[in-house]
């Protein structure tokens, strides 16, 4: 009798066990994330983040053979940090800048430095850096977030030197310091992506540029930290030279695997590139930049959103941001973007007909004017 009992008492609880599963299956499955985005969504987002007044220039070299690009801004105790590139003929190197209120900046000094070239290091003459494991929330902290009690850097570097010249490939970078001095960041003594792994797809198998990785705490993807890159490939019968967007995973920021075997952002012609995420409420959105498609020859920045991370909506009303001024009137392009006290700022790079290169800001509200400018080109002698 008591065997008799005991056996019920397993079945009913087997029984309760499957019938937990199976609930717990169907609101999953009822829950489901939307793949697409609405455009009534897309739209209150747009008028979230437009930033129509420029307020100009806040980074500019002292010499106009270098060039400043790509940057990206945290924020660290009252203070803001940003890092961004230097290329100065070499390669690329990575610095930091300081500000107190995101439209005057100083410069304090590099984070990621040249290699000296007979070390033999892959990365001795391209180390493009960009931060990783932000707070990615819409107006939050814009902290960087640590992971095993470090902070986190993907890039991309190369061993040859000139512009973006030979093979780049991606790696990580990570420091227990305080990411807001001026100290060379740890580096991982090989890259984690190449255009020349085995599980390459099309669309990278050339060449791999700018990243952003985020900690995606509800794992989308079945993984925390997912990665977002441009590359070029030359497979499928597309052209070399269209760069696209995809994806990458990692459990442990160090070991990392391509999401899928195609890119998440393709116009299959000209460049879409260098993603920058934030969450605005339940909307993932992308900032990215595209050139030479669009019926333009120019450069401009644009977004799309997601729910999952997986499937992106593509925002196909006015661009971001776009040549209107002497300092960006050949390209306006590469996104950072954050919301502070109610004004976002969008920092991009400015590019002008003179191929002067530098950091710029728009803003959601009239800032006023930065004092900021270029390099005057030597005057040309009479001849």
């Amino acid at each position: 009798m008591k065997r008799t009992i005991k056996y019920l008492i397993m079945l009913i609880a087997i029984s309760a066990t499957i019938n937990a599963s199976a609930q717990s299956k169907k609101v999953k499955a009822t829950t489901a994330l939307p793949t697409t985005v609405s455009d009534k969504v897309m739209q209150g987002i747009y008028k979230e983040i437009k930033t129509p007044y420029k307020y100009g220039l806040v980074i500019a070299t002292d010499d106009n053979s270098k060039k400043a690009d790509c940057p990206s801004v945290f924020r660290r105790g009252n203070d803001w940090f940003m890092t961004y590139l230097i290329f100065n003929g070499r390669g690329y190197e990575t610095w930091l800048a300081q500000s107190k209120d995101l439209l005057h900046w100083y410069t304090k000094g590099r984070i990621l430095s040249f290699s000296d070239s007979t070390s033999g290091a892959w990365d001795a003459n391209q180390k493009a850096g960009y931060i990783a494991l932000q707070d990615p929330a819409w107006g939050g902290s814009y902290a960087l977030q640590q992971y095993q009690g470090k902070y986190w850097m993907s890039y991309f570097g190369g061993k040859d030197k000139g512009y973006e010249k030979g093979l780049l490939s991606i790696g990580i970078a990570s420091t227990a310091k305080d990411p807001s001095t001026v100290h060379d960041w740890d580096r991982l003594d090989h890259p984690v992506l190449m255009a020349t792994d085995a599980n390459v797809s099309w669309w990278d198998n050339h060449t791999l540029y700018k990243e952003t990785v985020i900690w995606d705490k509800e794992r989308h993807t079945g993984h925390p930290f997912v990665m977002y890159y441009n590359a070029n490939g030359d497979s499928l019968n597309k052209k070399r030279g269209a760069e696209r967007i995809g994806m990458a995973t990692s459990d442990d920021m160090v070991t990392w695997t391509r999401y899928g075997k195609d890119p998440v952002l393709n116009h299959n012609v000209g460049i879409t590139g260098d993603p920058y995420l934030q969450k605005i409420g339940n909307v993932w959105v992308m900032f990215y930049f595209g050139a030479f498609w669009k019926n333009t020859n120019g450069a401009f920045n644009r977004f799309a959103c997601s729910y999952d991370l997986i499937h992106w909506t593509e925002w196909n009303g006015d661009n971001l941001i776009q040549s209107s001024e002497p300092y960006d009137d050949l390209f306006a392009h590469k996104s950072f973007v954050v919301k502070w006290k109610g004004v976002v700022y969008h920092f991009y790079c400015a590019v002008n007909k003179a191929d002067q290169r530098g950091i710029a800001v728009a803003t959601s509200k009239d800032m006023g004017k930065s004092t900021v400018n270029f390099v005057a080109p030597p005057e040309k002698k009479k001849k």
